[in-house]
C-alpha cells in the first residue's frame, strides 16, 4: 500500500548513460506534490535522456527510479500513464487525425471500454484544448498547424492525462511570447492543485517565476539540484553554459544574457 506521506518520484543512486557517455552519476532526487522544478543545461547534455529515465522509458544503468515508493517496474504501464505525464520534443511518425481525435490520445490510460473513448474522455480533451485556446481547431487535420499550434496540441493531450505528475521537455518550444505565458500559467495551476512538475526550460526568466526547485546538469554527468534561490546564481551559470553571461534587473526580476 502507497503512504500518503511518500514522495511522488525519488531516485536513488541513479546513474544513467547513453552507450560509453555518463549522463548523471549517483543521483539522489526527490520530488514532491506540489512542487516545479526547472531543468537547465548545454544542448547534449542528457537532460532529454534523464527525463526519459524518470519516466520509465530508459533504462538506467544503475540505481532506481520509484513512484509513490514503488520502483517504476513494479507498477504496470497502464498505471504509470494514468499517473506520469510525459511530454516530449519530438514524435515518431505522422499523425493523420484531427486535433480533437489527437488530444483523445492522452485519455488512452483511462479508457474503460475497449470501444473508444466516452463522453467523459471527449469532454476533458475538450478542456484540455481550451486550456491552450485551441479548442476552435478541434476539427481541423493536426498535419495543418503550425510548430506553436502542434505544440500546443501536444501540451493539451499531456493535460488530458490528468496525471500526478507532468515531465515537460522544453514545453515552450515554437511558442511565441503570448503562449509562453499562457501555457506557464496553465503549468501553475497544476502545481497549485498538487501536482508536481519537472520541466526542462532553456528561458532563466521562467525558471525564477515559476519554479521553486532547479536541477542543474552540467554537460560532463554532474548533477546539482536544491532551491531556485541557491542554485540560481551568475556563478552557476556561467559554469553550467560555459560562457561569460550579463546580470540584468528588469523591474526586481534577474535576466541573464550572453556577454557578446
Amino acid at each position: 500500500m502507497h503512504s500518503s506521506f511518500a514522495p511522488m518520484l525519488q531516485t536513488q543512486s541513479l546513474t544513467v548513460a547513453i552507450g560509453d557517455k555518463v549522463i548523471c552519476r549517483d543521483l539522489n532526487l526527490t520530488i514532491q506534490p506540489g512542487e516545479c522544478w526547472g531543468v537547465l543545461g548545454q544542448n547534449g547534455a542528457g537532460k532529454t535522456t534523464l527525463l526519459r529515465t524518470l519516466a520509465g522509458l530508459h533504462a538506467p544503468q544503475s540505481g532506481t527510479v520509484s513512484w509513490q515508493g514503488e520502483p517504476l517496474p513494479i507498477h504496470t504501464r497502464r498505471d504509470l500513464a494514468q499517473n506520469i505525464g510525459v511530454l516530449l520534443q519530438s514524435e515518431n511518425g505522422e499523425f493523420w487525425g484531427s486535433v480533437l481525435e489527437y488530444v483523445l490520445l492522452g485519455r488512452f490510460p483511462h479508457r474503460t471500454t475497449l470501444f473508444g473513448f466516452n463522453a467523459d474522455d471527449e469532454a476533458i480533451a475538450q478542456q484540455a484544448l481550451v486550456a491552450v485556446e485551441l479548442v476552435d481547431w478541434a476539427q481541423r487535420p493536426l498535419n495543418t498547424l503550425s510548430g506553436g499550434e502542434r505544440q500546443r496540441a501536444a501540451i493539451a493531450q499531456t493535460l488530458a492525462q490528468q496525471a500526478q505528475c507532468y515531465l515537460l521537455d522544453e514545453p515552450l518550444q515554437h511558442l511565441d511570447l503570448r503562449h509562453q505565458a499562457q501555457a506557464m500559467r496553465v503549468f501553475s495551476q497544476l502545481q497549485q492543485q498538487g501536482r508536481c512538475l519537472l520541466m526542462v526550460l532553456h528561458d532563466t526568466l521562467w525558471v525564477q517565476r515559476s519554479c521553486n526547485r532547479l536541477l542543474l546538469h552540467f554537460a560532463d554527468g554532474q548533477v546539482r539540484h536544491g532551491l531556485v534561490q541557491d542554485l540560481f546564481t551568475l556563478e552557476n551559470l556561467e559554469a553550467l553554459y560555459q560562457c561569460r553571461l550579463r546580470e540584468l534587473s528588469v523591474e526586481g526580476e534577474r535576466c541573464f544574457v550572453p556577454r557578446t
